[in-house]
């Protein structure tokens, strides 16, 4: 699917000039005048990026950024700007934008900032889909595994496991094997990587099975 670049923007000047530049580049380009218009009509999985202007009547750009940190937040924004204001920069910066713009920055800085965003929307994307996979394989585990696998992850011994499970020590050994084959982990360095990844070891922290085991 080819990328949209969607130019939110007041100045239907600088709107329709910068969409003709962008379009002479060969990018999709959509256009909306406000930021209110842009998030009602909010692309569904559509890879691309976001110019914003940060001064709009309305809500302002950094309000529109915290609206797609929630609503679309693979999404990156390059902020634009006629007055140079340092303070919104780093503001907008710390937030999650992807490159700050002056509008009179040169047609090269900006397909170069345009360019940069779209590199990093593939790479949020991709880590994204490793999540997702991710937390589908944990949530094929049975009840049984699932609980191995919440204690193991905690750096429990087998033998801790099997006094808080009230299994053998052998039973757990077995839950234990499926587990890292059902994830397609082969340590427990992997297996505890992608218990974070998903928020497992978070979650784990105010659960009653987060609690400390005691050996038998």
């Amino acid at each position: 699917m080819k990328p949209v670049i969607h130019i939110v923007d007041d100045d239907k000047a600088y709107r329709t000039a910068t969409a003709r530049l962008l379009t002479a580049h060969g990018l999709k380009v959509e256009v909306y005048e406000s930021g209110d218009q842009f998030l009602s009509r909010l692309p569904d999985c559509e890879p691309g990026c976001v110019l914003l202007d940060l001064q709009m009547p309305g809500q302002s750009g950094l309000q529109i950024q915290r609206r797609l940190c929630e609503l679309a937040p693979l999404l990156p924004v390059v902020f634009l700007t006629g007055e140079g204001d340092i303070k919104a920069s780093v503001e907008a910066m710390k937030a999650g934008a992807k490159d700050f713009l002056e509008k009179s920055s040169s047609a090269a800085a900006l397909m170069e900032a345009i360019d940069h965003a779209l590199i990093q929307y593939e790479r949020q994307l991709a880590e994204h889909d490793r999540l997702q996979a991710q937390r589908a394989l944990v949530a094929r585990l049975s009840r049984r595994e699932a609980e191995v696998f919440r204690l193991v992850i905690r750096g429990r011994l087998n033998k801790q496991v099997a006094y808080a499970l009230g299994v053998s020590e052998r039973t757990v050994k077995v839950h234990r094997h499926q587990v890292m084959e059902k994830l397609g982990v082969r340590s427990l360095a992997e297996a505890v990587s992608m218990a974070a990844n998903v928020g497992l070891i978070e979650q784990d922290r105010a659960s009653p099975m987060g609690d400390p085991v005691s050996s038998p």
